[in-house]
């Protein structure tokens, strides 16, 4: 195991809602009388990427095709003002890493692994997000940050996975992802990827039957996984880098090889 490839948006931290409230903002600030409830916006994070949610949502409002287009046409302006949005959120510290996150981050930056991104996000959320939860060296952790604009297909394509693989001149076999949602998912397991999966009440809903180990949170000394070790986890109740490759390899004639085999 040479990396570990998080994807940000309701994995590095659940910014769902703070997302929603920014779509909110921008259309309010641009005289629109849209307002996705939190409801909607679960439906809506089956469409992959911010300004493709814009664009789906306004292919359901039954616009005449004069109207639909100058709808479209304002996508860009309106994502750049939620991207201001939700920068100013989360610069007020509104979205805490989720439970586990800095300590894997720390222990896998200790141990020597790169440390990568692979989100449909903007940059500039993601630096927003890592400068707030982890300081101004946050970023520098990072030896490749991936963002959706940078690939022609966002998830569940694989794109955005291999570009870092690529970058980091890697084989599949050497890295873990790290995801949230059944798109995000689809796309590491397409790009070869062992996936843990950690999801939200956003997606909660959602199917991670691909998913070679599913927690509901990556676990902390001061807030342990219930049922670990000895569940999912073969050596604590949180998941360490040492746990994820025994998980990845269980060693031979161990007795837990056939309770993790399949994991």
């Amino acid at each position: 195991m040479q990396a570990l490839i998080f994807d940000v948006d309701g994995t590095l931290a659940d910014t769902e809602e703070l997302h929603r409230q920014a779509f909110n903002a921008a259309f309010a600030d641009a005289g629109l009388r849209w307002d996705w409830s939190r409801a909607r916006y679960r439906e809506l994070l089956h469409v992959t990427g911010g300004k493709e949610r814009i664009a789906h949502h306004v292919d359901t409002l039954g616009l005449d095709e004069l109207d639909r287009r100058a709808a479209l046409a304002r996508i860009p302006a309106l994502h750049a003002a939620k991207t201001r949005h939700y920068a100013a959120l989360v610069e007020r510290g509104a979205a805490p890493l989720r439970p586990g996150v800095a300590r894997l981050l720390r222990e896998a930056h200790e141990a020597g692994l790169h440390l990568a991104i692979a989100s449909t996000t903007s940059p500039s959320n993601v630096e927003a997000l890592l400068v707030a939860a982890l300081g101004p060296q946050g970023p520098g952790l990072f030896d490749v940050m991936a963002c959706g604009d940078l690939v022609r297909h966002k998830k569940p394509a694989p794109d955005v996975f291999e570009l870092v693989l690529r970058t980091l001149g890697l084989d599949a076999e050497e890295a873990v992802a790290f995801e949230d949602s059944a798109h995000g998912l689809s796309a590491a397991r397409a790009a070869g990827l062992w996936t843990v999966v950690t999801p939200t009440w956003w997606t909660e809903d959602e199917r991670f039957a691909d998913a070679q180990l599913l927690l509901p949170h990556l676990g902390d000394p001061g807030q342990p996984l219930a049922g670990e070790p000895g569940g999912r986890l073969p050596d604590a109740a949180w998941l360490t880098l040492q746990g994820l490759e025994q998980l990845r390899h269980p060693p031979v004639h161990c007795e837990v090889q056939q309770l993790y085999q399949g994991a």
